[in-house]
């Protein structure tokens, strides 16, 4: 039995608020279960210096835990001063969200995403992806509105989920109790039926095939969910 009491392939109970920050292009809180993620999206009429006079545009994005997302402080972050992990995952975000973006239908213009978890209790990265993604479309959304964007830069939804090994089973969507104890865990992003990336390692014990297919299939379903909650958010 899980800590949390649900079924093996089961997600927690996922939530999407948009229009949650009022001066954003684009902004929802992604809630999954306890964990609780701003993600917003800044228009820039700017580019990195490597895109200038491409005619393409460029996404990037930013990660951060506020101080009491856990359940001790943690002192906050300046940029200059980012941890190690924090950094590998605002990296994971933005390239997980540029898979799914035609840059030539963009423009020549960034698109910056901001995921602040407000409360963590496990798979926080990928609810930053999944939110994030939202909160692209919807700054997107509004740029197409007002003609500055003349056909939808953004295919199928990125979404991305955690799985595990806990207690030797195969699980979908770890909270932190489970990814605490877990001893495999891994991230999985995708786009429609197809993976733009998978992190995956063993955490004191090793894995076979098949339970490695036995997780992906397990992320294939809960990606398409979350996929299914995205475009309902953004209908």
């Amino acid at each position: 039995m899980r800590p949390s009491g649900r079924t093996p392939d089961a997600l927690r109970a996922v939530e999407i608020e948009t229009g949650f920050n009022r001066h954003a292009e684009g902004s929802c809180l992604i809630r999954m279960g306890d964990t609780q993620v701003i993600c917003t999206a800044t228009v820039e009429e700017r580019v990195p210096p490597f895109k200038r006079n491409s005619g393409q545009g460029w996404v990037t994005a930013e990660y951060g835990m506020l101080p009491r997302a856990t359940n001790s402080r943690m002192r906050r972050e300046a940029k200059d001063k980012q941890s190690g992990r924090t950094q590998e995952i605002q990296r994971l975000i933005g390239r997980s969200l540029r898979a799914g973006v035609d840059f030539h239908a963009l423009g020549e213009r960034q698109i910056t995403i901001d995921c602040d978890v407000i409360q963590a209790d496990g798979g926080t990265r990928c609810a930053s992806i999944t939110g994030g993604w939202v909160a692209m479309k919807l700054a997107v959304q509004k740029l197409m509105s007002a003609g500055l964007v003349k056909s939808d830069p953004l295919g199928d939804p990125v979404s991305a989920i955690s799985c595990g090994l806990y207690a030797g089973q195969p699980v979908l969507d770890l909270d932190y109790p489970e990814d605490s104890e877990a001893g495999v865990d891994g991230n999985f992003v995708m786009i429609g039926s197809k993976l733009i990336e998978v992190q995956m390692s063993a955490e004191g014990s090793t894995f076979s095939r098949e339970q490695m297919t036995q997780l992906l299939d397990l992320a294939e379903s809960g990606c398409a969910e979350l996929a299914r909650a995205q475009l309902q958010a953004t209908a």
